[in-house]
């Protein structure tokens, strides 16, 4: 019996180690059955030691299992690395939540405040917002104004859906250095999308995307209490597995337009999507992941009941090098944390393909 369950249990675990490959637009519910990855492991390491501690030749069977699943203890957790190296193009992504705009709460219009306030005071030389929220008619609700031309980003780029001239929600971008070229990769109508800008630094043109990908679509007071959770359990799986076969579909388009940029990318933003899923798995591919090379812990983004959510991410071609990554939970005004990068290059910047044809 024991025999048989310890290598029914690899069988599984490699089933699903692979099956991250698998697009959900073949198989909707597969984004949901690889979040047991984690789970598999720990199951793993514990028929591994007790394996070992009776002295059985089986052990063998989950320690196979756990190496060749041993990418995705590195995208789990980063032991701490402390860098001190600031110097660099230093990058912010952050899903600020409409900035909690509320007329009636009064601790929602004291979040709005406090992201303000934060976002003036941190230097990224590139910002990036998703769930941006933009009202030309109120002074403290100018986000364009407060966030850009009045700190010195001179340069911007955003995508707002609402009425001309009144209140309106998207994406953006901000910068310190000049803005040469942007454009919309696609956007869903609602508060999706992904956008671009090509931003000149010094000799050199980056490639930023800003990305929002489809939203798991769950009322967020279904996700205040685990009440809610367990009520609308099958709502919430419906609206999963059609969030994952979306983002799937997003994907393709983003790839495809990150193949034809003729810099080198950085790709920010809310992804919607764990790390064991067919979306991070495709993006880790070809680009690096800034949590998996500079992070420490387990780098959750997400400040609600579902905490261990690591949906914000930052990834990044190769040439360039990234001296230093953190995840902001000391600021917990949105529903997410904001996340950010140094990056630095040794010579001008090409493509890695580029790279590859000249050696």
């Amino acid at each position: 019996m024991i025999r048989f369950i310890t290598i029914l249990l690899f069988l599984i675990s490699i089933t699903l180690f692979y099956s991250v490959y698998i697009s959900p637009e073949f198989f909707p519910y597969i984004g949901l059955i690889t979040l047991t990855i984690p789970l598999l492991l720990l199951i793993n390491g514990l028929f591994f030691i007790l394996l070992l501690l009776a002295r059985r030749k089986l052990a063998i069977v989950p320690l196979m299992a756990i190496l060749i699943g041993w990418k995705f203890i590195g995208i789990t957790y980063q032991f701490p690395i402390k860098s001190e190296n600031q110097e660099g193009l230093s990058v912010l992504s952050y899903n600020v939540a409409l900035f909690s705009y509320d007329n009636n709460n009064g601790d929602l219009r004291k979040n709005n405040q406090n992201i303000i306030k934060w976002l003036q005071e941190y230097p990224a030389d590139i910002k990036c917002f998703q769930e941006f929220y933009q009202d030309p008619t109120t002074p403290s609700r100018n986000a364009i104004k407060l966030l850009g031309t009045e700190l010195g980003y001179e340069y911007s780029y955003q995508i707002i859906e609402g009425k001309p001239r009144s209140r309106s929600y998207g994406m953006a971008i901000f910068s310190r250095y000049p803005i040469i070229n942007e454009g919309k990769v696609f956007d869903t109508q609602r508060n999706n999308g992904v956008i671009f800008a090509d931003i000149k630094v010094d000799k050199d043109t980056i490639r930023i995307y800003n990305a929002h990908l489809e939203s798991m679509s769950i009322e967020s007071e279904n996700l205040n209490n685990l009440d809610g959770i367990k009520e609308n359990y099958r709502q919430t799986l419906r609206k999963l597995k059609r969030g994952q076969v979306t983002r799937a579909s997003q994907l393709g388009i983003l790839e495809e337009h990150m193949r034809n940029s003729p810099y080198v990318n950085i790709l920010v933003g809310d992804f919607n999507d764990m790390p064991y899923s067919y979306t991070y798995f495709n993006l880790r591919k070809n680009m690096k992941n800034a949590f998996e090379e500079a992070g420490s812990g387990f780098g959750f983004t997400y400040n609600k009941v579902l905490f261990f959510l690591r949906i914000d991410n930052i990834f990044y071609d190769e040439p360039l090098i990234i001296q230093q990554f953190k995840t902001h939970k000391e600021v917990d005004y949105s529903d997410h944390y904001p996340i950010s990068a140094v990056f630095t290059w040794v010579k001008p910047l090409m493509k890695p393909q580029e790279i590859n044809s000249e050696d």
